[in-house]
């Protein structure tokens, strides 16, 4: 569904949103265009709580989603805190709504797609139907162990990184009840992929 009216041919994001379709209607001429609002799933959590590592087991395994992870859109342009992320989280709400069409939700892995704000306060967020987050958490000193343990490319043992990561991981169990609904979490610090998996899965599943 683009952003642009199929009638008048004005490029609005801001439609106003008729949950009786729901329809999205035109500020320019009122046309009314009915459209999928499918919800959004997020799985999200500090860098090495196993985001991307279940990500990518799941691949291919549940056909009633589209499975991505959010660093496949990441560019260098995106890196200005100010305006670069949120252009990052607009493009990825843009890209959720047009595969919805399609008729499957989206599952989108990411750290910053799981604060609730990030995504509220887009433009393309009324295009979707509710969003629910499932956040990976772990053991403070497990977290360090586990990032240490990475690549020497990925930098990820520089103690500002570990503890920037150390923080966000604490932000979340910290918040979690905040919102609504609440950001869900599972510890993955004692259990195997394979069970991390195994949870992700269910998770993705009561939700549909």
């Amino acid at each position: 569904m683009n952003d642009t009216c199929p009638q008048c041919g004005q490029w609005r994001v801001d439609k106003a949103i008729d949950p009786a379709g729901p329809y999205a209607i035109c500020p320019e001429c009122g046309h009314r265009q009915r459209f999928r609002q499918l919800p959004l799933l997020v799985v999200t959590g500090a860098r090495g709580t196993g985001k991307s590592t279940v990500c990518s087991r799941l691949m291919g395994t549940i056909e009633e989603v589209v499975l991505l992870d959010g660093d496949i859109l990441w560019l260098p342009e995106y890196a200005p805190p100010e305006e670069g992320h949120h252009r990052f989280y607009e493009t990825w709400l843009r890209v959720a709504k047009h595969i919805s069409q399609g008729g499957r939700p989206v599952v989108l892995y990411g750290a910053g797609l799981g604060v609730p704000e990030n995504l509220e306060n887009c433009a393309q967020r009324r295009y979707l139907g509710p969003i629910h987050r499932l956040a990976l958490t772990c053991d403070p000193g497990e977290l360090e162990a586990r990032l240490r343990a990475r690549p020497q490319w990925r930098n990820s043992d520089d103690p500002s990184y570990i503890e920037a990561h150390v923080a966000f991981n604490q932000w979340f169990l910290d918040n979690a009840n905040r919102f609504d609904p609440p950001i869900e979490l599972l510890d993955t610090t004692d259990i195997p992929i394979k069970e991390t998996v195994k949870r992700v899965t269910v998770w993705i599943r009561s939700k549909l």
